[in-house]
């Protein structure tokens, strides 16, 4: 088990014993108000980009089997999915992502199965580490930046790791949480869909 597997493991069981009573809330909260499924799963690209399964709270009506249209998703995102979006409490399920080790406590965010196709070679290297719940990224803009800019944020954080820079990342999060920056794009329920960038693309 390599350091950075160590931190994580250490880090988010605490987190989930401590959590346990908010995630048992936020888990009610959504039943009530939405009904099931409390948790939202989707299949995201982890190290390497094999998949794995994503959890979070659910923060959006149901959509239309086969539909995917990402515009739609600030239409479909409820007022009480909203307010756990300004928490950040709708990621609190991807701790079990952590401990599972699909995920990192911190690293480049897991984005969309299909954007696999879409990144230069260079972009793709965001998947040479392990996602993350926060990352280099979130901590300098978040969804308020462009896509370009976040993915030269997460290949410094792939070039510069460290457990010393992990720990500035959490410390970080915690303070843009607070202060709620840069949430989403205007418009968007998070950010508009990732196109693809100039410049030569990675090999399906």
């Amino acid at each position: 088990m390599n350091a950075k597997r160590v931190f994580d493991f250490v880090l988010s069981v605490p987190a989930l014993a401590l959590c346990s009573p908010l995630l048992l809330c936020v888990a009610l909260i959504i039943y009530v108000s939405m009904g099931r499924p409390v948790l939202f799963r989707q299949e995201r690209p982890g190290l390497h980009g094999r998949e794995f399964t994503l959890y979070k709270f659910r923060t959006m009506i149901e959509q239309a089997e086969g539909a995917r249209d990402v515009s739609e998703d600030v239409q479909r995102l409820t007022s009480v999915g909203q307010k756990l979006r300004s928490l950040s409490l709708d990621e609190l399920p991807e701790l079990f992502n952590v401990l599972k080790g699909d995920m990192s406590l911190v690293g480049p965010r897991p984005l969309l199965m299909q954007y696999l196709d879409r990144y230069t070679p260079e972009q793709a290297r965001r998947h040479e580490v392990k996602p993350g719940i926060t990352g280099w990224a979130q901590v300098n803009g978040r969804n308020a930046i462009t896509w370009e800019e976040k993915f030269k944020l997460d290949l410094w954080y792939v070039d510069n790791w460290s457990l010393r820079l992990d720990l500035k990342i959490l410390w970080m999060t915690m303070a843009k949480i607070l202060k709620r920056e840069g949430i989403s794009q205007p418009g968007q329920a998070t950010m508009e869909e990732f196109m693809g960038s100039g410049g030569p693309r990675r090999e399906g």
